[in-house]
Parts: C-alpha cells; sequence; structure tokens
C-alpha cells in the first residue's frame, strides 16, 4: 500500500475536485463517489486550531437545523473555554456554512452532526458508510484517507483528505453507478500523541425517528 499524506488525487475518475461550495452538488452525478473541496488552511488559523490545549477543543453530537448550528457552535466553545476571538469566530463559522451548503446539497431539513476530539484509531478499517452521503472535515491532524478498493482488498494507493477541507462520500445507500470502490477511513494516529478535530455531518430521514 502506498501512503501519500495531504495530496489530493486528481488521477481518480470517481472524484471530483472542486474549489468552491456550489462545486459540492457535483455529488448527484450518477458516476461521482466523492466530491473534495479544496481549500488551503489560513495560517493564523491552523496555528490557532493546532495549538489549543485539546481539553478546550469543542466536542459535541447533536441532532438539529442548519440554521442552528452557529448557536450551537458558540455554546459549544464556550462549555470548552475554547479561546476567544477572531480564530474561534472563523471556526464556528464554517462549520455553520458547511451545514448549511451540505443540508442543501441533500435536500433535509436537519443534520446529525458530530463534533469529535480524535486521538485514537479511531474506525480504520477502509469502508463505506451505510447510509446516503457523509460529509467530513478535519480542522486539526491528519485528514480521513481514501482509495479505491480493487475487489475485496485495501487501496493500493491511499491519500488523506488536506486538512481543512470538507469532502462529501456517498454511501451504501446512494452508490455510484456503477460501483467505484471507493472507501475511506480515520487515519491511525494510536501513539502518536495527536489530537484530531472532525466535523461529521449525516443527513436526517425520515426513517431515522430523531
Amino acid at each position: 500500500m502506498t501512503l501519500v499524506l495531504n495530496k489530493p488525487s486528481c488521477t481518480l475518475s470517481c472524484m471530483s475536485l472542486v474549489n468552491t461550495p456550489e462545486g459540492l452538488h457535483k455529488r448527484s452525478e450518477a458516476d461521482c463517489a466523492g466530491v473534495l473541496w479544496t481549500r488551503e488552511p489560513i495560517a493564523s488559523f491552523q496555528n490557532w486550531i493546532d495549538n489549543i490545549d485539546p481539553e478546550n477543543l469543542p466536542a459535541a453530537r447533536l441532532v438539529l437545523r442548519p440554521e442552528a448550528v452557529h448557536e450551537a457552535i458558540t455554546s459549544l466553545c464556550v462549555l470548552a473555554n475554547t479561546p476567544i476571538g477572531s480564530e474561534q469566530e472563523r471556526l464556528i463559522d464554517d462549520i455553520s456554512a458547511l451545514s448549511v451548503a451540505f443540508a442543501d446539497v441533500m435536500k433535509t431539513d436537519f443534520l446529525r452532526l458530530r463534533l469529535a476530539k480524535v486521538s485514537g484509531n479511531a474506525c480504520r478499517k477502509f469502508h463505506k458508510d451505510a447510509m446516503t452521503a457523509r460529509l467530513i472535515c478535519t480542522y486539526r491532524g491528519l485528514g480521513t484517507q481514501y482509495g479505491v478498493s480493487k475487489g475485496q482488498g485495501e487501496p493500493k494507493d491511499v491519500f488523506n483528505v488536506p486538512t481543512g477541507s470538507p469532502i462529501i462520500l456517498r454511501g451504501h445507500i446512494w452508490p455510484p453507478r456503477p460501483d467505484s470502490g471507493l472507501l475511506h477511513r480515520s487515519p491511525p494516529i494510536e501513539g502518536s500523541g495527536e489530537t484530531r478535530l472532525v466535523l461529521v455531518l449525516d443527513p436526517v430521514t425520515e426513517d431515522d425517528g430523531e
């Protein structure tokens, strides 16, 4: 298995690389298994979030309307004693904007939002999620890993989503046509001392009972 860190692949035909939030709508194309919005983190923001004590990083699991995300994340930052200032506001605004954009892409009124502090090997097996689609954005630490599996094995070439770049990945309930073999996982970081901060957004449907 060849590992390429923090370098999005332009060679995977099942992946679309976009540079605007409007490009996230490419997920509706039949042969598109994933959409990666490539963004360059602002240096001052990245330095700020990388140096926060993990105890002061906001974290929660919530189900809410996208327009309520801004207030919810603001409250989480207060509870976590996240350092206040323009960079905290930038984090809150970005999570809120991604929530609104993803809800629009998925045509859903509610989202399941998970903001997680990850310091171990969470979900290290390559897989496809048991849902329609999921948005993942890593604000701190290594981004989600992805690759194409030929058959039942792990991908031969593995890529990391750049830190700060959102990716939408189709799940089993809404597969691309034909099946692309695109799989993903959390990067294994056990023993590294690293703490990642990861945003995960899922659409909530009537069948979820939430």
